[in-house]
């Protein structure tokens, strides 16, 4: 758990840094937000720092935001889970590996979208690449599930993922004029889909939906309780007006999620820019204090928590599905 936990802190230098356009590598040092002060060893042990420091900076004693523990915490936990499951009651190393690296791109992804309902794109790309690197070493050691429909299982997952979920933005589009799903959320469920293969990944996105029902009453209920009392945000003098996604501008995109333009646009960005319009390394500016709409509610997070459902614990489920449907059938009398 502690090797997690240590990834954990390298994902809160992520989280913070690739959204506001800093190099993880520039500067090579942990720094204070704040004060800028160069942290050293103190105030860097996984899970112990923020706590013993009480979720402050040791220097110029600024609040340190929970997140940072709950990400060691919750990538530490994870990572438990995956060395249980596949170097202990099971030793399938390679698998190990790449789900560590699966729960980490998606701990990444849950934390940027909940604060700036963002997800960057080259976390997305690091998991198509995952997937299909993966799928590639079951392919040449002959692995059960390496094919499915024909192709490899990491290219019909990545499919099914960009198809799932653009077919709600553009149904949502066409029938009731709004924009209903993010681009992000798109990426994400096709990088999902490379790593875990259809079948699995349409599992995540199954649960992926009354995970965000529930994290959704659960968020709403949060904010307005914490805004009970509090002083309205002062008139705008002028609303601005909502235009959706035009429905060209959505197909084209589509198709570039498929061809996977805007993954080679990482590398060729005059391509990104000419095919989607704008600089795949542009950084707007934040306001980190901004106030949102209280219904504004990423769905990223919960599409990653079903990922993470199905990945880690596809024995369990597939049993409960199975159990249900022999009930369900008459095969089977409920317990």
């Amino acid at each position: 758990m502690f090797i997690g936990a240590a990834i954990g802190s390298f994902l809160n230098v992520v989280i913070y840094r690739m959204p506001r356009g800093l190099g993880l590598g520039k500067p090579k040092h942990s720094f204070c937000p704040r004060c800028e002060h160069r942290l050293t060893a103190p105030d860097l042990v996984p899970l112990f720092s923020w706590l013993v420091l009480r979720g402050r900076c040791r220097h110029c004693k600024a609040r340190v935001p929970s997140r940072y523990f709950w990400v060691e915490l919750l990538t530490g936990s994870l990572f438990a889970i995956v060395w249980r499951q596949y170097l202990v009651a099971d030793w399938d190393p390679i698998r190990a590996l790449v789900l560590a690296a699966f729960c980490s791109a998606l701990v990444a992804a849950i934390f940027i979208d909940f604060e700036l309902y963002i997800i960057p794109d080259q976390i997305n790309a690091f998991m198509l690449f995952l997937g299909l690197a993966y799928n590639g070493w079951t392919i040449a050691e002959g692995l059960p599930g390496a094919w499915a429909w024909g192709m490899p299982s990491a290219v019909a997952g990545a499919l099914i993922g960009v198809v799932a979920l653009w077919a709600i933005a553009f149904l949502g589009r066409l029938f009731f004029g709004k924009d209903a799903m993010g681009h992000g959320d798109i990426k994400m469920a096709r990088g999902i889909g490379a790593v875990l293969g259809p079948s699995l990944a349409l599992m995540g996105f199954g649960l992926a939906v009354p995970i965000g029902v529930l994290m959704g009453v659960g968020y709403l209920a949060f904010r307005v309780l914490f805004q009970r009392g509090a002083s309205p945000p002062d008139e705008e003098p002028e609303d601005e007006v909502y235009v959706p996604e035009s429905i060209p501008s959505l197909l084209k995109c589509g198709l570039g999620y498929v061809l996977c333009i805007d993954v080679i646009g990482l590398f060729a960005p005059k391509l990104y820019i000419s095919w989607f319009g704008e600089d795949p390394y542009a950084v707007e500016a934040m306001d980190e204090e901004a106030e949102v709409e209280t219904t504004m509610i990423p769905f990223g997070p919960s599409l990653a928590i079903g990922a993470l459902t199905a990945a880690l614990f596809e024995g369990p489920i597939r049993g409960l599905i199975a159990s249900y449907w022999a009930w369900a059938t008459g095969e089977k009398s409920p317990l």
